[in-house]
């Protein structure tokens, strides 16, 4: 395996100080919540006291804990592993880089049809994409990366709910390099390219399809057909909240109710009792969590299929 770069207390304090703050509220992924407590001290060593973490689930920068900042008059919000959606002011990011041999991508090489390809991959590797288009490169393929922009900010980075940089692409197919094959999927269905998936960890190599996952949205739909309501979701996370698509969506059908929610839960939607869900906040949800629900959890666009706004040919991926 790679390693994970450390959290660097002496850099967070820097970039703190430099913003004139000196209270701060931390902000990690679950992942990563364990090394809160030896941060905060490593903080306080630094002159910079931190007036609480934030326990909450935190799925990504979409989903700021703001409201932390507010309650403990804290100067600043520290968020941890995650590049920004958007600047927020009072917000210091502090994305960590995970390392891996970019000679790796040669396992991908027997499964690449030509000399072009467009690279992508998620914001713990970005740093690697020169090293990986330079070891592609002495193989006789030329690697594209987009230069990144509005939600990914950063060249060749996707995420589950943003795959501007993979559209971007004139490169014939894609190679996402990454764990699991949730974001290669998501880049299949965003440019209707052929993508190679390469997880640098264990050097597996695939062609991934979205064919199963279409097949079992289209299940979906149609098990939501006998809904007697459904509940439009809204997410209150600031990074996740579309209102005027939700109100948009909930004016297509008269079973239809607009539903705010922080966190999407099974236990809420079995509270509420709808036959089906319509997810305006974060789009994995829907697509990788479903097994979680009790009942369908569509897309916006899968719900305009299902009140006939929109044709199956012309399904789409969901983004922000």
């Amino acid at each position: 395996m790679g390693f994970m770069s450390p959290i660097r207390a002496a850099d967070i304090a820097a970039r703190v100080k430099a913003e004139g703050a000196r209270r701060v509220v931390l902000q990690l992924p679950d992942g990563l919540k364990r090394h809160a407590a030896p941060l905060a001290r490593a903080l306080a060593a630094e002159g910079i006291e931190v007036t609480a973490v934030a326990g909450d689930p935190c799925y990504g920068a979409c989903d700021l804990a703001l409201d932390a900042v507010a309650l403990t008059g804290a100067d600043l919000l520290v968020h941890i592993g995650h590049a920004p959606v958007e600047e927020r002011p009072g917000v210091v990011y502090e994305y960590l880089p995970f390392d891996f041999d970019p000679a790796v991508v040669s396992a991908a090489l027997p499964l690449l049809s030509g000399t072009e390809v467009g690279l992508v991959t998620t914001v713990q590797h970005v740093h690697l994409l020169p090293d990986i288009a330079a070891a592609l490169a002495a193989h006789g393929i030329a690697a594209e990366v987009a230069p990144g922009g509005g939600r990914t900010p950063l060249p060749g980075q996707v995420l589950g709910c943003s795959y501007a940089n993979a559209r971007a692409l004139a490169a014939p197919e894609i190679l996402f390099v990454g764990t699991g094959v949730f974001h290669a999927i998501g880049v299949q269905m965003a440019t209707g390219k052929r993508v190679v998936a390469l997880d640098p960890y264990t050097r597996e190599t695939q062609e991934v399809s979205a064919d199963r996952l279409l097949r079992r949205r289209f299940a979906l739909i149609e098990k939501a057909r006998s809904a007697e309501s459904i509940g439009i979701l809204l997410s209150t996370k600031s990074g996740q909240a579309r209102p005027a698509l939700a109100a948009r969506l909930a004016a297509l059908s008269e079973k239809a109710v607009v539903i705010t929610m922080r966190e999407v839960s099974a236990a809420e939607m079995t509270n509420f009792g709808c036959g089906a869900y319509v997810n305006t906040a974060c789009p994995r949800l829907a697509y990788d969590d479903q097994v979680r629900f009790p009942v369908p959890l569509l897309t916006p666009q899968e719900f305009e299929i299902l009140v006939a706004v929109r044709e199956w040919d012309d399904y789409v991926i969901d983004e922000i």
